[in-house]
């Protein structure tokens, strides 16, 4: 295992700014406002000689209680499973007392712990430095990850505390399937990847968009591995009104891009919402393998089931070869299904097809069915071959494709479907018309011809004397 360096501090330090820095990433959302993260975001750092964990924190308030209380709990998790602690302090406020309750807390664990002064552009360097030496600390580096300066003095600095015997590096990178777990804010995302897991790794609250930077979990369940990605609950735009929110939007529509399957979570009790349509569709839109699962079911009475059951199977005829799944995060009942299901949608989703399979079965639904006629001639089909996968691309090749109708499209791609079992993922068909060999080129006669059309036209003169 990759060796963890922790970033803690106070609100509004610069701890994810400085982690981003570290990751080369954007990973972690950033916003000139106290309390944007919460969860505990895990990410690599490569700059230099050996790679090791950086793990960027919320930040500690000294307040035990509600959000903050759960917050709290989560940076000492990350100190506790830490080799390293870099305690980011604001350079512009100075010392408060804050920072000295945090500096106290981090020497009772016992680990090593360096001070990075951050934002010193536009302040004296030496007067700041001069400042947080009362913290009697060795390492006190100056620091300005929004300038990505003195970062690299940082990873030279850490990388003299971490343990040399580490693995060649796992790192995080993403293993076995990227499942994105969406859905409108309180629908249970983090509840359910925290079932998954067996212990609180996400914070979760009665309290809506507790969730605000796509959180990254890896998971090992009957000898598969996932990537869970926790994402902030997306509302309808009309009721977005702070930035921080509007870029959590963003950010799970990315994660909804990155990811091989997604996970639209469903409130039972609230029943099937816009919001919960509109991800379905975009998830759809940029071809994600998909299940669908309806959270809090448990407590529900037999009325209140078959009237839910109901309206999902009418609102979701556009994507009927989705898997609905019907679970409780909350007391796991559903989950082994749930797991199945996004394998089910994975493996349609990558599935490899080939050329000499699809033009076959493209014969037997041509026979079956062909298109209508398009001004009086039918469409021709000729063969078709794979185009990629995840979502599956089929290829057909054929005359008059750009007349056909979108009912004989659904059809092809029911056709297909049913044919390779692709259930979970959306299908898409690609019709081609082949080219005319003589398009754009003149009209050249042999010889031979030449000489027969001389003829005819002198035959024609002689009859006309």
């Amino acid at each position: 295992m990759l060796p963890v360096v922790a970033l803690v501090g106070r609100p509004n330090v610069g701890k994810s700014t400085l982690f981003n820095a570290l990751t080369r990433s954007r990973d972690a959302l950033v916003a000139d406002m106290p309390g944007v993260t919460r969860d505990r975001h895990y990410g690599v750092c490569r700059l230099g000689p050996s790679p090791f964990v950086v793990v960027d924190t919320g930040g500690l308030s000294g307040n035990d209680e509600g959000i903050e209380g759960l917050t709290a709990l989560q940076v000492r998790a990350a100190i506790a499973e830490a080799n390293l602690l870099v305690f980011v302090v604001d350079a512009r406020d100075g010392i408060l007392p804050l920072d000295a309750a945090i500096l106290n807390e981090l020497r009772r664990s016992g680990k090593p712990v360096m001070v990075v002064v951050n934002k010193t552009d536009g302040v004296d360097e030496t007067l700041a430095l001069g400042e947080f030496a009362s913290f009697g600390i060795a390492d006190t580096l100056p620091m300005s990850a929004a300038h990505n300066r003195g970062v690299d003095t940082l990873v030279a600095k850490a990388l003299s505390y971490l343990p040399d015997d580490r693995d060649d590096d796992p790192g995080l990178e993403d293993q076995g399937i990227r499942v994105a777990i969406v859905g409108r804010p309180n629908a249970g995302k983090s509840t359910l990847i925290n079932r998954l897991l067996g212990e609180d790794r996400l914070i979760v609250s009665d309290v809506a968009g507790t969730t605000r930077d796509p959180i990254r979990v890896s998971l090992e369940r009957d000898g598969r591995r996932y990537t869970l990605v926790d994402t902030a609950g997306v509302r309808r735009r009309a009721r977005v009104e702070e930035a921080v929110e509007k870029f959590s939007v963003i950010k799970t529509l990315q994660s909804i891009s990155a990811s091989q399957v997604t996970i639209v979570m469903i409130d039972a009790r609230e029943n099937l919402a816009d919001q919960d349509l509109t991800l379905i569709g975009h998830a759809i839109e940029e071809g994600r393998a998909l299940v669908i699962a309806v959270n809090k079911w448990d407590g529900m009475d037999s009325y209140q089931r078959e009237q839910t059951q109901k309206a999902l199977e009418r609102r979701l005829q556009f994507a009927e070869w989705a898997k609905t799944v019907f679970i409780s995060a909350l007391h796991g009942s559903g989950l082994r299904e749930l797991m199945k299901a996004v394998i089910r949608a994975h493996a349609a989703a990558t599935k490899e097809l080939t050329s000499s399979e699809l033009t076959r079965t493209l014969e037997k639904a041509y026979e079956a069915y062909q298109p209508p006629l398009v001004r009086g001639h039918a469409p021709k089909l000729r063969y078709a071959h794979p185009g990629g996968s995840n979502p599956p691309t089929i290829v057909i090749h054929g005359s008059r494709t750009k007349h056909i109708a979108p009912a004989y499209r659904r059809y092809l791609e029911g056709f297909f479907r049913k044919r390779f079992r692709l259930e979970g993922t959306p299908v898409r068909i690609d019709f081609r018309d082949g080219e005319n060999p003589f398009a754009g080129k003149k009209n050249v006669l042999t010889e031979g011809q030449q000489r027969r059309r001389q003829r005819m036209i002198r035959n024609a003169k002689r009859r006309e004397k």
